[in-house]
């Protein structure tokens, strides 16, 4: 054990950015890398990535180790994971994470496989235990209704990590840093599927997992007109809507804003919630939200106790009164 040291992040880079869970990363990692006594390293995978090197030391890196290659443009698993696995075997860390991203979820099982190691995915507390130094990984268990903590005495230790779960440190642009550039060792060769497309979704306004503010609707909103009322609303409030299985299903709203245990997961500063029953599904998706506000007629609802504040009541007499209320304090 004494052989492995530090945390090791792996950064992601995507359409020319750093991605946001990189920097949240960042600041998990350093805090785990200060509670070991032992330093913060990070990876940059991709073509055209060394740039983002400096910034990757400016939320908390010491070291960034950069791998570079034209092969590496478009996320392909039989490559990305022989490049992790040879840079995990060059730095030795103790703890490795990942965002809890497509790409972190593709490739972490990958490569705790060929590790010999463990993985706990999506995680949304770390922590090191002071007597054993081991890493405490608090994750959602059963629907969200509770969390566990996991540990692994196999090393690394490698976790994805929820977006939005941690906080990134304050940018400083002074901290200064060890850039390595580590050739991949790959060929074209050992990539055996084909990269033929990339569809981008198209989103109106604000993406939804970005939305600071999401308003989610229910059954109890029982119409695609209903929607929209809540569309307004987030227009309003510079967000975003998201919705329920159910709403999906009656094909009141696309499937691509559905949150939950089978849609997306969210975490906005403020989840107003329309109509819906709160159900350990849907609360898997939106339990992270930092206030919740819900709007249900039946005071018996589930989503009462995970809200802070909530109003009993018909959800077409109380959202409109919101909304005017809204209005005049954005007028004023």
């Amino acid at each position: 054990m004494a052989e492995y040291k530090g945390v090791l992040v792996c950064g992601e880079v995507v359409e020319g950015k750093l991605v946001g869970i990189t920097t949240e990363l960042l600041g998990c990692g350093r805090k785990l890398a200060d509670s070991l006594g032992e330093g913060l390293s990070a990876v940059l995978l991709g073509s055209g990535v060394k740039g983002f090197a400096s910034e990757v030391i400016a939320y908390g890196a010491d070291k960034v180790y950069v791998v570079d290659d034209p092969l590496l443009k478009d996320y392909q698993p039989d490559a990305y994971v022989v490049v992790m696995e040879k840079i995990v075997k060059q730095v030795m860390p103790r703890v490795l994470l990942m965002g809890q991203t497509s790409l972190g979820r593709d490739l972490v099982p990958r490569l705790a496989f060929r590790l010999n190691t463990a993985v706990s995915m999506d995680c949304v507390e770390l922590a090191i235990d002071p007597q054993s130094k081991l890493l405490l990984q608090t994750r959602p268990v059963y629907g969200g209704n509770a969390k566990a903590i996991f540990t692994t005495e196999s090393l690394p230790q490698m976790v994805t990590v929820r977006s939005k779960a941690m906080s990134p440190l304050p940018r400083d642009g002074s901290r200064k840093g060890e850039v390595v550039d580590v050739p991949a060792g790959i060929d074209a060769s050992m990539i055996k599927a084909k990269f033929v497309q990339k569809v981008k979704e198209e989103v109106a306004g604000v993406k939804l997992e970005d939305a600071p503010v999401v308003v989610g609707g229910g059954r109890g909103v029982g119409s695609t007109e209903g929607f929209k009322q809540l569309e307004e609303l987030a227009r309003m409030l510079k967000g975003a809507v998201g919705a329920t299985r159910p709403a999906v299903d009656n094909g009141w709203v696309p499937s691509t804003v559905q949150v939950g245990l089978t849609g997306k997961i969210v975490t906005p500063e403020l989840y107003i919630a329309v109509a819906l029953s709160g159900s350990s599904q849907h609360m898997a998706g939106c339990s992270g939200s930092k206030t919740i506000v819900a709007i249900n007629k039946d005071p018996e609802a589930n989503i009462f106790k995970e809200a802070a504040f909530g109003v009993v009541g018909d959800w077409k007499q109380a959202l409109p009164a919101f909304m005017q209320k809204v209005k005049e304090l954005l007028a004023g």
